[in-house]
């Protein structure tokens, strides 16, 4: 019974073009740092902030400007094309966080978005964590030896 229904789905589901969504993927994250150092060479040159703070600028707007078009309700549209594209960038991280936000904000700022505004992004931040800390770990070994 299992077996018929998997080769039923296998049959009628739509197949992928992995290398369409590759090249889609590679050409929306080069845009996407192509507007990232458009981002920084604009706040250096027309606010005269150095590189350093400019980098930091530029990830703020990209964020705020993430959790703006989520919250319109056409950034979806974006990933869904774009894939990793839009979703691997920190836009990715905060697209994930509003949209967590926005479900769940009809219960309330606490049980709702307090409680699940990180639902989504919270793993990328533990595994973050802990895989920076390991990794720590191995260079401070490894440089000792």
């Amino acid at each position: 019974m299992k077996k018929s229904y998997q080769k039923i789905v296998q049959e009628h589901s739509p197949k992928e073009n992995i290398l369409m969504n590759a090249i889609v993927a590679f050409i929306s994250g080069g845009i996407m740092g192509i507007i990232g150092q458009f981002l920084i060479d604009g706040y250096t040159v027309w606010l005269d902030i150095p590189t350093k703070e400019a980098t930091v600028c530029m990830l703020v707007t990209l964020i705020f400007f993430s959790c703006l078009f989520t919250s319109l309700g056409f950034f979806d549209k974006w990933v869904n094309f774009c894939k990793c594209g839009l979703i691997i960038p920190i836009t990715g991280f905060a697209h994930a966080t509003m949209s967590a936000a926005l479900e769940f904000r009809k219960e309330g700022l606490v049980t709702g978005i307090g409680m699940n505004m990180l639902k989504l992004s919270g793993a990328v931040i533990i595994f973050g964590v802990v895989s920076s800390f390991v990794f720590s770990l191995l260079r401070m070994v490894v440089g000792l030896i």
